[in-house]
Protein backbone atom coordinates (compact mmCIF):
# COMPACT_ATOMS: atom_id res chain seq x y z
CA UNK A 1 0.00 0.00 0.00
CA UNK A 2 1.05 3.60 0.55
CA UNK A 3 1.63 5.83 3.55
CA UNK A 4 2.35 9.43 4.49
CA UNK A 5 5.63 10.68 2.99
CA UNK A 6 5.81 8.04 0.25
CA UNK A 7 6.74 9.06 -3.30
CA UNK A 8 4.23 7.76 -5.83
CA UNK A 9 3.78 7.72 -9.61
CA UNK A 10 0.36 8.52 -11.07
CA UNK A 11 -1.01 7.18 -14.36
CA UNK A 12 -0.94 10.61 -16.05
CA UNK A 13 2.02 13.00 -15.70
CA UNK A 14 1.61 16.51 -14.32
CA UNK A 15 1.61 19.32 -16.95
CA UNK A 16 5.05 20.43 -15.68
CA UNK A 17 6.43 17.14 -17.03
CA UNK A 18 7.08 15.34 -13.75
CA UNK A 19 5.29 12.20 -12.66
CA UNK A 20 6.62 11.97 -9.10
CA UNK A 21 4.38 13.01 -6.21
CA UNK A 22 4.80 13.03 -2.42
CA UNK A 23 1.88 12.12 -0.17
CA UNK A 24 1.53 15.00 2.33
CA UNK A 25 -1.86 14.27 3.96
CA UNK A 26 -3.95 11.16 4.45
CA UNK A 27 -7.49 10.70 5.64
CA UNK A 28 -10.78 10.50 3.74
CA UNK A 29 -8.97 12.70 1.21
CA UNK A 30 -5.33 12.37 0.15
CA UNK A 31 -3.15 15.39 -0.60
CA UNK A 32 -0.20 14.98 -2.93
CA UNK A 33 2.52 17.46 -3.91
CA UNK A 34 4.43 17.49 -7.20
CA UNK A 35 8.14 17.04 -6.49
CA UNK A 36 9.08 19.16 -9.52
CA UNK A 37 6.96 22.32 -9.29
CA UNK A 38 5.41 22.00 -5.80
CA UNK A 39 1.77 22.06 -7.00
CA UNK A 40 -0.60 20.52 -4.44
CA UNK A 41 -3.63 18.40 -5.38
CA UNK A 42 -6.24 16.91 -3.05
CA UNK A 43 -8.08 13.78 -4.21
CA UNK A 44 -10.65 11.52 -2.58
CA UNK A 45 -9.15 8.21 -1.49
CA UNK A 46 -11.16 6.35 -4.15
CA UNK A 47 -9.99 8.72 -6.93
CA UNK A 48 -6.37 8.53 -5.69
CA UNK A 49 -6.37 4.72 -5.73
CA UNK A 50 -7.87 4.73 -9.22
CA UNK A 51 -5.19 7.13 -10.57
CA UNK A 52 -2.22 5.60 -8.70
CA UNK A 53 0.23 3.66 -10.87
CA UNK A 54 2.83 2.56 -8.29
CA UNK A 55 4.70 3.52 -5.13
CA UNK A 56 8.24 4.56 -6.08
CA UNK A 57 9.87 5.14 -2.68
CA UNK A 58 8.45 4.22 0.70
CA UNK A 59 9.33 6.69 3.45
CA UNK A 60 10.05 3.88 5.91
CA UNK A 61 12.45 2.18 3.46
CA UNK A 62 14.25 5.48 2.76
CA UNK A 63 14.71 6.14 6.49
CA UNK A 64 16.02 2.61 7.11
CA UNK A 65 18.59 2.89 4.32
CA UNK A 66 19.82 6.24 5.70
CA UNK A 67 20.28 4.77 9.19
CA UNK A 68 22.29 1.80 7.90
CA UNK A 69 24.80 4.02 6.06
Amino acid sequence: MYDLGDLVEMKKPHPCGANRWEITRMGADIKIKCTNCGHVVMLSRREFEKKLKKVLVRKADAENSEKSE
